[in-house]
């Protein structure tokens, strides 16, 4: 049987491996962010309308094996990728990067949740969110004493107390330094991504003193084959 691959994007590693994919493949993304069009293969955007309506695309299309590389905080998504590869019977890998390890000099502190972050959150008046558009639903909540800096893909309005910025990585650690200074960031929010293009963030977090407030890692579905990184994944697909 020929092999015909769907990939379900979300991380940075994920566009390496779907530029090795020929054109019976489908390169899947959510529709955040740019779409990529140097691609051989074929690229989905949207989505697929829960577990049940991925497992039908996967039987119409003939999609013999799933790729989840979501974001390693995209449960939901690759929950309903491991249900629905199990309804339509075929197997399901995915790509799920470590975690970044705290070093020597940091000051982590990891929270469950959004509660747990604004109440850990309380000592602190400059925080530096990079969580994505999460907190922009939170903006009416934030306290008189504290202001926000927020960074996304895309610049979006703020108000008062919180500015928006948008900015895409790779980041480099002069001008995370620069931004932390400038604008007297005291606090870090960061999700544990894993990813070395947002790393330096954290170099310059421990360089500075900073705490970061690390929003704890999802328990993800259990797979066929979990990898850590893009080029084991392409060595097993003999790409």
């Amino acid at each position: 049987m020929t092999t015909r691959i769907l990939l379900l994007g979300g991380i940075t590693e994920a566009l390496a491996i779907a530029r090795r994919l020929g054109p019976q493949h489908v390169y899947s993304l959510a529709g955040i962010g740019r779409v990529p069009q140097d691609l051989q293969c074929q690229v989905r955007v949207g989505g697929f309308g829960g577990a049940e309506g991925l497992a039908s695309y996967l039987r119409e299309a003939g999609i013999t094996l799933l790729i989840d590389a979501t974001h390693p905080y995209a449960a939901q998504i690759s929950r309903n990728a491991a249900s629905a590869a199990r309804s339509a019977g075929i197997p399901c890998w995915a790509l799920r990067r470590p975690a970044w390890q705290a070093q020597a000099g940091d000051d982590w502190r990891e929270v469950e949740d959004w509660a747990g972050l604004i109440e850990a959150l309380k000592p602190f008046r400059r925080p530096l969110f990079t969580l994505g558009r999460e907190p922009l639903q939170h903006l009416d909540e934030i306290p008189p004493e504290q202001f926000w800096t927020l960074r996304a893909l895309e610049a979006c309005t703020g108000n008062a107390r919180c500015e928006v910025i948008g900015a895409r990585g790779p980041f480099h650690i002069q001008e995370e330094r620069t931004l932390f200074q400038r604008r007297n960031i005291d606090v870090l929010i960061s999700k544990n991504s894993g990813s070395v293009a947002t790393e330096p963030k954290l170099e310059v977090a421990r360089d500075l003193g900073v705490p970061v407030l690390i929003l704890k890692r999802p328990k993800l579905p259990t797979v066929d084959l979990e990898l850590a990184g893009a080029d084991e994944l392409l060595v097993r697909l003999a790409l």
